[in-house]
């Protein structure tokens, strides 16, 4: 490490190099508090050229690299090594290039989701993905993660929202992955990769016009129960809204004492169904929505932006506002089919109960991606392992449900674990061999989303044997 520090030190500017072992310590964690790691030396590098001399520097030595953008992912994708590089991507914050007619924007990794919709909405676009997290996280991020955000039930992820990425492979080279390439989909391998295939060092965006009409209905129930039943109503009804978003008592409590949200007063459950499009059609659906969601004790209706996001001010807050009400806690985020959903949020109060840890319900009902937060107090003697193990049951249940466990915020490693239960070994070493094409020496971010690396001789683990695929000439081993 120090004959790599002393050549990133010639590289690159001297303040771009960080070893101070207190500075270090801002970058031992992402969003996903639970994990921490220091990293052995931090990079802050400000081009395309500086990242690959960096991943260059790091292929001669053998050292492991990891890239970062915002820190605000919530799996431990980005957790560093303490013997490795961490890459942080925040001071590549240009916009490079907007190009409307083709409704393109060019961007550097380290721009801010939220950065692009206010560059480009005066001219009446905007960038679809939205989490909520979108004031601070960078779209390089985004794409590791392949992030969503509450209007994907209609939208789509950013794998839906990226043309192309200029990206640092690990061995240093500069490409372009383009969707419109022939041959392999590489762009889509890409994108979701978490970091795992290389670095991204220029993104291009789809941009998506303005809505003729957007209006936003809050309804709250005495239960959690009711409104899922209102979600499978208004899916069966054939209304596909922008976002079906619902939180439940414990996170309504903590969305008021951080933004005061003024959410009706005794709501068990608060749905907010946003609904975009074609002016005629959105009136249609929404006379058809007050009909679905007669059963609720109060309605809100928003047409104005303001008002709209008044009543979205709660629900975007609503991770960070845990922290009002616990010391500490995890955010999951498993994916169950919407007809499951009363029986897997009963379940997850029945293990909330067993296990004496309080679990608040946050999710986009639309498609069942639940993101339960998980609390508990960090400073109470074996709080944290019940807290996991309250967290781990959860995604048992979305798997035996027939869901996944995640459905964007990625893997990491906070649920690399949890592969083997959705995969089988065979299918988890041919998702290594795609790995191992583009970074056979295994130094991109390892040890996130594997559990026990397998094909590019990371430890432990190694395969003992041939890969089936291999030995049946329909794939090759680096």
């Amino acid at each position: 490490m120090d004959s790599l520090t002393a050549a990133l030190r010639e590289l690159l500017p001297h303040d771009a190099v960080i070893t101070d072992p207190v500075r270090l310590r801002t970058y031992e964690c992402d969003g996903l508090t639970y994990h921490r790691a220091t990293p052995g030396v931090v990079v802050l590098p400000e081009s395309a050229e500086q990242i690959a001399g960096v991943v260059r520097l790091c292929n001669e030595t053998g050292v492991p690299f990891v890239a970062r953008g915002s820190g605000t992912g919530l799996s431990g994708g980005a957790l560093p090594r303490e013997d490795g590089v961490l890459i942080v991507t925040s001071k590549m914050r240009r916009i490079l290039e907007i190009d409307l007619p083709n409704r393109r924007a060019v961007v550097e990794p380290g721009v801010t989701n939220l950065a692009i919709t206010e560059a480009v909405r005066d001219q009446g676009f905007y960038y679809a993905p939205d989490p909520s997290s979108q004031q601070v996280c960078s779209i390089g991020g985004n794409v590791a993660e392949n992030s969503g955000g509450a209007h994907c039930l209609k939208h789509g992820f950013t794998v839906n929202h990226v043309e192309a990425c200029e990206v640092v492979t690990p061995d240093g080279d500069i490409v372009v992955l383009d969707r419109m390439d022939p041959g392999y989909d590489l762009l889509g391998a890409f994108v979701g990769s978490e970091g795992t295939l290389g670095v991204a060092t220029k993104v291009t965006v789809r941009l998506t016009r303005v809505p003729e009409a957007v209006t936003t209905v809050l309804a709250a129930y005495g239960t959690i129960e009711q409104g899922g039943e209102a979600v499978s109503a208004i899916i069966a009804a054939g209304i596909v809204p922008a976002a079906i978003e619902m939180m439940d008592a414990l996170s309504i409590e903590a969305a008021e004492a951080a933004v005061r949200c003024a959410y009706p007063s005794g709501a068990g459950a608060v749905l907010i169904v946003e609904l975009d499009g074609p002016r005629a059609e959105v009136t249609r659906q929404f006379a058809r929505l007050l009909e679905i969601c007669s059963g609720a004790f109060e309605l809100r209706v928003a047409d104005d932006p303001a008002e709209r996001a008044a009543i979205w001010k709660g629900r975007k807050s609503a991770f960070a506002a845990v922290g009002r009400i616990s010391p500490a806690y995890i955010v999951q985020d498993g994916v169950v089919p919407r007809t499951s959903l009363p029986q897997v949020l009963a379940a997850i109060d029945g293990l909330s109960r067993e296990h004496g840890i309080r679990v608040a319900n946050v999710f986009h009902a639309g498609d069942g991606n639940l993101h339960p937060l998980v609390l508990f107090d960090d400073a109470e003697p074996g709080a944290g392992e019940r807290a996991e193990a309250v967290s781990g049951a959860i995604l048992d249940l979305c798997i035996r449900h027939g869901g996944s466990i995640t459905g964007e915020h990625g893997v990491g490693v906070d649920k690399a674990k949890h592969m083997p239960k959705m995969f089988s070994a065979d299918d988890l070493d041919t998702m290594q061999l795609v790995r191992c094409a583009f970074d056979p020496r295994g130094l991109s971010n390892p040890g996130k989303v594997f559990p026990t690396p397998r094909l590019c001789g990371e430890v432990p683990g190694v395969r003992r044997g041939v890969h089936p695929l291999v030995e049946s000439g329909k794939a090759e081993q680096f």
